[in-house]
C-alpha cells in the first residue's frame, strides 16, 4: 500500500510534445495539478455563482498547459487574447494534446463547452 508520504513525494505531472507545423517546431505540454484543473472548470463552467465563459477556451487551456524543458510556463495569463488570435488549426493541435493529457474527455469538453 502506498504511504502518504509516497503520493505526495511521486512526481506524476508528466509532459508531451506536440508538432505545431504553423508555428514552425514543437510545443510542450504539462499535465495540470488537480487544482489547476478545477479552477479551469470552475472558471469556465461557471461554478460556485459565476457566469458560463466560454471566450478563448482553447487559448487559455494552451496558456495554462504549455511549458518549457522546465515544465515551467510558456505563456502568462494576459497572453490569452494574443494567443486566441492564432491559427485555430496550431491551437487546436496544442488543445487538443492538453485535453488527452490532462484526462479530459469528448463528454468533458462537450459540457465545457455546453454542447
Amino acid at each position: 500500500m502506498l504511504t502518504r508520504l509516497d503520493i505526495l513525494g511521486s512526481d506524476d505531472l508528466n509532459a508531451e510534445e506536440v508538432q505545431v507545423p504553423e508555428w514552425g517546431g514543437l510545443v510542450r505540454v504539462r499535465m495540470l495539478t488537480a487544482g489547476e484543473r478545477d479552477k479551469f472548470e470552475t472558471d469556465v463552467a461557471g461554478i460556485g455563482g459565476k457566469s458560463k465563459n466560454m471566450t478563448n477556451l482553447r487559448a487559455r487551456l494552451v496558456v495554462l498547459t504549455a511549458c518549457d524543458g522546465a515544465l515551467a510556463p510558456l505563456f502568462e495569463p494576459g497572453d490569452v487574447e494574443a494567443l486566441a488570435k492564432k491559427s485555430a488549426a496550431a491551437v487546436d493541435r496544442v488543445f487538443s494534446v492538453a485535453a488527452k493529457l490532462n484526462g479530459f474527455t469528448s463528454s468533458d469538453i462537450e459540457d465545457l463547452e455546453g454542447e
